[in-house]
């Protein structure tokens, strides 16, 4: 038991409410302090713990006893003292080994949360560095984290991707901001394919090529809990070299530093 406020709290107000009803009892009669002694053990557990709940409930039988005693005109004690003097022992240790149990099991509880958000933390840190855009959804196909790489590809506001939006909204986003690489009268049928792929957790990877060169290899992986990890990853280089050769100098474009003549390819974002 550490030495400090929170230990020593509960056994010195029992001693002192001990003291305190003797010193009243010499002059106005007292009722037992038992009850009160039994709420101290108990703050003292969720105060410290085991230790200190246990030497309150030590002191409270030790001062119960004194009471008694002085209480009697009588020296010695009577059968029905000792009853109650056994009965508060056994209250008094049973509500601190409660007590005291319980605050350790919630300290502990509290530990393990601290420590799994810590580790999500560091794994969302981690999952913004890298150059594969992951979403995961929940199982009603809320998205439940979006890494930094997916909101750079699809020009996907912080406030959007924070607020915990279903799949389609983030398919409509792309639609609405003209990041895929098709004829409008197909974006209705490919966002239908991509709904369905992610509602029946279809793992075919597919590729996405989006207006500004780039071509994301899109996979879907069912997670245990019912949610799903759609993962993007960039495949522009494995996968341009099969395009007509009419397209090369698009392409080349796009890799202009000063991003000049790639302006002209890109849609005005919302």
């Amino acid at each position: 038991m550490r030495f400090g406020w929170r230990a020593i709290s509960g056994p010195t107000l029992t001693a002192a409410i001990a003291l305190l009803a003797i010193l009243l009892d010499r002059h106005i009669h007292v009722p037992s302090p038992a009850p009160l002694f039994v709420c101290i053990v108990a703050l003292a557990g969720s105060l410290s713990g085991l230790a200190s709940a246990m030497t309150s409930a030590a002191v409270a039988v030790i001062g119960a006893a004194l009471f008694f005693l002085a209480h009697r005109a009588l020296p010695g004690y009577a059968a029905a003292d000792l009853v109650r003097l056994g009965l508060l022992a056994v209250t008094t240790a049973g509500t601190a080994a409660i007590t005291g149990l319980m605050r350790e099991r919630l300290l502990g509880t509290f530990a393990a949360e601290r420590q799994s958000h810590a580790t999500a933390a560091r794994l969302s840190a981690a999952l913004d560095q890298v150059d594969i855009g992951i979403v995961l959804l929940d199982a009603e196909t809320r998205a439940e984290f979006i890494n930094r790489a997916f909101r750079d590809y699809f020009a996907l506001p912080d406030e959007v991707a924070d607020g915990k939006p279903p799949f389609i909204a983030l398919m409509y986003h792309g639609r609405d901001t003209g990041a895929f690489e098709l004829p409008e009268d197909e974006l209705g049928t490919f966002i239908a394919q991509r709904m369905e792929m992610v509602r029946i957790g279809d793992a075919t990877p597919i590729n996405i090529a989006l207006r500004n060169g780039e071509v994301l290899r899109f996979v879907c992986a069912v997670l245990p809990d019912g949610g799903r990890m759609l993962g993007y990853t960039p495949v522009t280089d494995l996968v341009r070299h099969t395009d007509p050769p009419a397209r090369a100098e698009y392409y080349r474009s796009l890799r202009d530093p000063a991003g000049r003549r790639l302006m002209r390819y890109l849609r005005v974002a919302e």
